[in-house]
């Protein structure tokens, strides 16, 4: 059996993305339901198996409920930027853009230290948005569908390098719940199949087995999902899978 490493991440949206486009407010509160529950069980969860994972941040969610925020901090978890209103990057300009990545990394940074990574709002990127984020000093990004392990991608007309933890739509509780409807039962057979077979595929270094899953809190948030997030950890457990945030593991592929 060959080692695993698991990032769990979590997409803290809220409602951002329903305010910014003046949604109705069923659909706000769809988004509310990520603080009112979303977060506080998934906090639970992760404390319950001592997990520390990586929270992808608005902005616009850390200046309206900062006490989520620094709950998610105190319990040891990593901050990481994702936009300031859940904008769709690729349809700003390039200082337009540089003005969103500049104002939530200021917000995040109040609030968490040093912001070391990024996910791009429905993983949208612009052509400038990885420039953007390496020039601030940025170490990892998640937002690419090109691999299914971690890898070092150069930059564009920067010296600088970052490290790339792709993902794919089938890893996203979004879609497959949202979308699709499916069952937490079909959801846990999908998750755990690629699980499975990221630890036993031969193509893979040992050292690049790494399993990246994006949830948000207002969609995995819900009972029996979350139950259903749990009966995971504990397959992924019985595995001898570690468990880890995005930025050490980023740190590992630079050095």
């Amino acid at each position: 059996m060959n080692d695993i490493s698991v990032c769990l991440t979590f997409d803290v949206d809220a409602e951002s993305s329903q305010v910014r486009k003046g949604e109705d407010p069923v659909k706000i509160s769809k988004g509310q339901f990520a603080i009112q529950r979303g977060v506080p069980r998934i906090l639970d969860l992760l404390k319950k198996y001592n997990i520390r994972s990586t929270f992808f941040v608005c902005g616009w969610v850390a200046e309206k409920y900062p006490e989520t925020i620094q709950n998610i901090i105190s319990d040891g978890h990593e901050i990481a930027a994702h936009g300031y209103l859940h904008e769709e990057l690729d349809t700003l300009e390039f200082n337009e853009e540089t003005i969103v990545h500049e104002h939530t990394n200021q917000i995040l940074g109040d609030l968490a230290g040093k912001i070391r990574g990024f996910r791009a709002p429905y993983w949208k990127l612009s052509k400038y948005t990885l420039t953007i984020i390496s020039e601030m000093g940025y170490v990892f990004d998640s937002s690419l569908m090109d691999e299914d392990r971690p890898y070092i991608y150069s930059v564009p007309e920067s010296p600088k390098n970052l490290v790339e933890f792709p993902v794919e739509w089938y890893l996203d509780d979004w879609i497959l719940f949202e979308h699709h409807q499916q069952p937490a039962t079909a959801v846990f057979e999908i998750w755990k199949s690629q699980f499975d077979a990221i630890q036993e595929i031969k193509d893979m270094e040992d050292s690049r087995r790494v399993y990246t899953l994006t949830c948000h809190p207002a969609c995995i948030g819900h009972a029996y999902r979350i139950q259903m997030l749990e009966r995971l950890i504990r397959y992924m457990k019985s595995k001898q899978a570690t468990f880890s945030k995005i930025h050490p593991i980023a740190v590992e592929y630079l050095l």
